[in-house]
């Protein structure tokens, strides 16, 4: 339990320097949300959104499931979306993938292991559709580029969705964005999707 403990003190300390800094930090936190930016990314822990994109809690609405996918049968991702653009009125939707992604280079394995092969059964299916791409490149560059078919399969999925279709139809300013980030040196890069 210490390491648990751990994290409680951790939080205080982080929270009287919050305070310390910026008296009046808490209050504005709890008197609203409008962030402008809807984060779909992967669950990875390595890939902590606010710190990556350097925003404080609060800026950025934050969506993370393993290797980042929007599904269209995933209510949880599909609610989070809906009350990003319809409730949040978010200008920004971005999906962010990163190298080295263990979910998609677990789909690109044989081993099976257990029901999220069921989940990843959406990126073996994107490699399967890709694969004449794939073919001839190392394990490493078809990782890599595997994760980044990723996220443009997903920010597709985003932008042919009912919520945003329904969006910016009504003329509400939203723009689907593709991101992939490199844990080797922490940069983002635009996809251009």
């Amino acid at each position: 339990m210490k390491n648990i403990e751990q994290l409680l003190d951790n939080n205080r300390n982080w929270s009287d320097a919050t305070k310390l800094a910026d008296p009046e930090f808490f209050n504005r936190l709890y008197e609203r949300q409008k962030p402008e930016y809807l984060w779909i990314g992967c669950s990875d822990s390595r890939v902590p959104a606010n710190q990556i994109v350097g925003l404080l809690p609060g800026d950025i609405f934050v969506h993370r499931n393993v290797a980042n996918l929007v599904v269209h049968t995933d209510f949880n991702c599909l609610s989070v979306l809906q009350y990003a653009v319809d409730v949040l009125k978010v200008k920004h939707v971005i999906v962010c993938g990163h190298y080295g992604c263990g979910g998609v280079e677990a789909a690109l394995g044989d081993q099976q292991f257990g029901l999220i092969d069921n989940w990843l059964g959406h990126i073996k299916d994107l490699a399967y559709k890709h694969r004449d791409q794939l073919k001839d490149l190392s394990p490493q560059q078809k990782s890599n580029r595997m994760c980044e078919l990723n996220v443009l399969e997903q920010a597709a999925n985003v932008s042919r969705s009912n919520i945003v279709r329904y969006a910016q139809g009504r003329g509400q300013t939203l723009t689907v964005h593709s991101w992939i980030y490199s844990l080797k040196n922490g940069l983002l890069k635009d996809l251009e999707a």
